[in-house]
């Protein structure tokens, strides 16, 4: 199964996975074979490079629904990618890629949904929300992706204790922690759940 890793940013956790995927996976059932962004700057770029995995640009600014659209297709195509993982990816995928690929993308969301989730709601604007209303837990939660924000199925969660003292910082340490615990093995799970058993 090829998979694409999807990253507009910093690519910490696309990190993580590329170190660690191996570990839970054999390469001869899953590989990464792509990683896409957003954004020519991202610390992503160069960590797929340092990887020896291929990295794909895709601008989307001026680009319309149909051409973005049709610049991913003609990705997953020439890498022939079955599966999709979003690590940071800060763009809304177009319908027409989560209804070609259902349960076979994933993301992880940096709270526990359906709590502090939807449009504008990633990083420290999450971490923020999540102090101001002064909530005692927190966490991540991986979940298939469909056409509205972080609104699919949630495959797996993972709390953490938000003290009364915790910044928004403080609280993002945590969960980035949790983030690169628990990613790389529930993606190699949800991968093996779906290859049928010869």
């Amino acid at each position: 199964m090829n998979i694409a890793i999807f990253s507009s940013g910093g690519g910490s956790n696309a990190a993580v996975i590329m170190k660690t995927l191996g570990s839970f996976i054999k390469k001869e059932t899953a590989s990464l074979a792509v990683v896409i962004s957003n954004n020519e700057k991202a610390g992503v770029v160069n960590i797929a490079a340092d990887h020896n995995i291929p990295c794909e640009i895709i601008l989307l600014k001026n680009k319309t629904d149909a051409q973005q659209t049709e610049a991913y297709f003609k990705l997953f195509e020439k890498y022939k990618i079955e599966f999709i993982v979003l690590a940071g990816y800060l763009k809304k995928l177009p319908k027409e890629i989560t209804n070609a690929y259902p349960k076979k993308i994933i993301n992880i969301h940096p709270a526990l949904l359906p709590a502090y989730g939807g449009a504008g709601m990633y990083g420290q604007f999450v971490h923020k929300a999540v102090i101001s209303a002064g909530e005692t837990q927190s966490g991540i939660t991986v979940h298939y992706v469909d056409e509205v924000y972080d609104h699919g199925q949630i495959i797996f969660q993972e709390k953490c204790a938000v003290e009364k003292n915790d910044t928004a910082e403080d609280l993002a340490k945590k969960i980035l922690g949790l983030e690169h615990k628990f990613y790389t093995e529930i993606l190699a799970d949800t991968i093996l759940s779906q290859i049928p058993v010869k």
